[in-house]
């Protein structure tokens, strides 16, 4: 496995994914559809050139590794290698004008994801997690990802990006671990799980996603030394519901309330 390789690869997707979608950010007339048949789950022209334009990338760089796209589906390889892209994660938030949105771009293997990028473009920050990297790249320069020391649940800053969380259900678990947190913040999409790799929030618990939402996530917080599992501790690459923990010990604690509530 080439690593410089892979690493250069998914700076170009990020650059790539960044000069198709800031055109469209708080442009006039932007357009959003409506991927739901109840409620409302949006898509914009600016997700799809995006996924198109990193699509084109891998296609130059990597054409024997396997695609799982957020709008355009699975493309098959012979490598063992899958990248999983998410063009823009928070399309809410984009067509709001929110900066909280942001690239997911992760390579996975048999295991999980190996190497994740959280790229937030109009802010100009980039955070990348795997083969013994964890740093970010922003406006100030360049600085190390560690994720906080907090390690006692009544210290912790909580996130996630809807209120009603996912099910009844999931949101009495979320409320039962935040009623116990010292702040709760909602709203941050991708830009959440970016935090918890800065060690600036202590946690995420989220629910109903999809492997494109999180892979990319679990790479950068787990290089950072954090730990990302689903509500009952197991893997959470596939998606489903999950919890991104700052520290094994703050993990172990917000996993013993969730745990009652799968």
């Amino acid at each position: 496995m080439d690593q410089r390789d892979i690493i250069d690869t998914a700076h170009e997707l990020a650059d790539a994914a960044r000069a198709v979608i800031l055109p469209y950010f708080r442009a006039e007339g932007l357009v959003a559809e409506n991927k739901w048949a109840t409620g409302f789950d949006p898509v914009t022209i600016a997700d799809r050139e995006a996924e198109a334009a990193m699509r084109e990338v891998l296609a130059r760089r990597r054409p024997n590794d396997a695609i799982l796209g957020e709008e355009m589906g699975a493309t098959s390889g012979t490598s063992g290698l899958t990248w999983v892209l998410d063009p823009i994660d928070g399309t809410r938030a984009f067509i709001a004008g929110a900066p909280t949105w942001g690239v997911l771009i992760a390579l996975s293997d048999s295991s999980g994801p190996i190497y994740g990028v959280i790229d937030q473009p109009y802010i100009g920050e980039r955070f990348e997690g795997g083969f013994g990297r964890a740093m970010m790249t922003g406006p100030l320069g360049d600085a190390a990802l560690r994720t906080s020391e907090v390690c006692d649940l009544g210290n912790a800053k909580v996130f996630t990006t809807f209120p009603e969380v996912g099910t009844e259900r999931d949101a009495q678990g979320f409320r039962a671990v935040a009623e116990r947190s010292r702040l709760t913040r909602y709203g941050m999409d991708c830009y959440a799980y970016a935090l918890v790799a800065l060690g600036h929030a202590d946690l995420v618990i989220e629910a109903e996603l999809n492997a494109y939402d999180i892979q990319a996530p679990i790479a950068v917080i787990e290089a950072a030394g954090g730990k990302v599992t689903d509500w009952q501790g197991g893997p959470a690459h596939s998606g489903g519901r999950a919890l991104a923990a700052a520290n094994e010990a703050l993990h172990a604690q917000a996993l013993e309330i969730l745990r009652r509530y799968v």
